[in-house]
């Protein structure tokens, strides 16, 4: 079972996007990512920047042809430190409907 662990560099809207689609593949392209993100190259570069130096993602830049091509992929601590995030999000929203069915006094 998966501890519930609220994540601030995770929560950002972006980061969770990025975050949440790289829990969903091995490796993801970088075009891939930018496009399915709709981030700009500089923007993407600096939010996988952020998550690999917290341990979170890592990169890997490679050759195809001429072109230089790179890919990213949640580390164990980045799918744990996901895992976590979405498991104290899920126990927010527990307390919330919880809260919201009860009467008030």
């Amino acid at each position: 079972m998966t501890k519930a662990r609220f994540d601030e560099l995770i929560h950002p809207s972006t980061r969770l996007s990025l975050v949440a689609t790289l829990a969903a593949a091995d490796w993801a392209e970088f075009a891939f990512l930018k496009d399915r993100l709709g981030l700009s190259d500089s923007a993407l570069s600096k939010q996988l920047t952020t998550l690999e130096e917290a341990g979170y993602v890592t990169t890997e830049r490679r050759l195809s042809g001429s072109r230089r091509k790179v890919r990213a992929r949640l580390t164990g601590a980045g799918r744990d430190a996901f895992d976590g995030h979405i498991a104290a999000l899920r126990d927010i929203i527990a307390d919330a409907a919880t809260s919201s069915e009860s009467p008030p006094v």
